[in-house]
């Protein structure tokens, strides 16, 4: 395991948290697993700071994948 691997387990966990707390002020009634399909809700697609904040969610998540294929040689 790379030493930062448990970093950005933790920037995503984090990350995923504030977007749960950004989303339930929007739409109270809101959990976790809705946020994989926001599109179900326009509340949450229209809105520009949750777009931000699921935009650097998805960075985070690349950047993760990015890092573990180049240290393991992963090749497609």
């Amino acid at each position: 395991m790379l030493k930062v691997e448990p970093l950005f387990e933790e920037l995503i966990i984090a990350q995923k948290a504030k977007m749960l707390k950004l989303a339930q002020s929007i739409i109270p009634h809101i959990i976790e697993d809705d946020l994989m399909q926001p599109n179900d809700f326009p509340q949450l697609e229209q809105h520009p700071l949750f777009r931000y904040e699921e935009g650097v969610l998805e960075g985070l998540l690349t950047a993760r994948m990015a890092l573990l294929a180049s240290s393991r040689d992963f090749i497609l």
